[in-house]
């Protein structure tokens, strides 16, 4: 059965989940990209190296982040965030963030793994999304799920008949 998330329920998948799906707008397009981050209060932090993402949000910062926990295809959650890209630009403040984001993901990731092994490779930028809108939904479904058994029982005797 599909239902609403509260917004404290929404909230708590974005502290618990580790990956998120950063959506922007790149040359007009729908652009998806995957990323780790840290959740505090309304706001979500990550870094990256300059690049497309990092474009796309300094020349449009109206952003969306997506994260879900699925266990099966009728046992799931999903929650979308909606906020604005913002740099932080002072070095204690980045600074804070990179320790934040490396106390959580304790193994270089491949933008710290690029800089420790380039000396040339661009400075990280560090950012933040201000979350001003909340949105999440589950699927949940206990007990047996409707005609699975006939599916599956249906499948293999397909299956075992091919071989025959």
């Amino acid at each position: 059965m599909m239902k609403m998330l509260s917004d404290d329920e929404a909230r708590h998948l974005f502290h618990v989940a580790r990956v998120a799906r950063l959506g922007c707008v790149v040359r007009g397009e729908p652009y998806v990209v995957p990323i780790n981050y840290i959740f505090e209060d309304s706001t979500i932090y990550s870094h990256s190296l300059p690049g497309m993402k990092i474009d796309a949000m300094r020349a449009k910062s109206r952003v969306c982040l997506q994260v879900e926990q699925v266990e099966s295809e009728f046992n799931w959650q999903s929650v979308m965030v909606f906020g604005d890209f913002e740099e932080i630009r002072t070095s204690s403040e980045r600074e804070k963030v990179l320790r934040k984001l490396l106390a959580r993901f304790p193994f270089l990731t491949p933008v710290e793994s690029t800089i420790a092994h380039d000396a040339n490779a661009p400075e990280s930028v560090v950012y933040r999304i201000v979350i001003d809108r909340t949105s999440g939904v589950a699927e949940e479904q206990f007990g047996k799920v409707p005609y699975e058994n006939e599916y599956r029982t249906e499948g293999v005797e397909l299956l075992s008949e091919g071989i025959q």
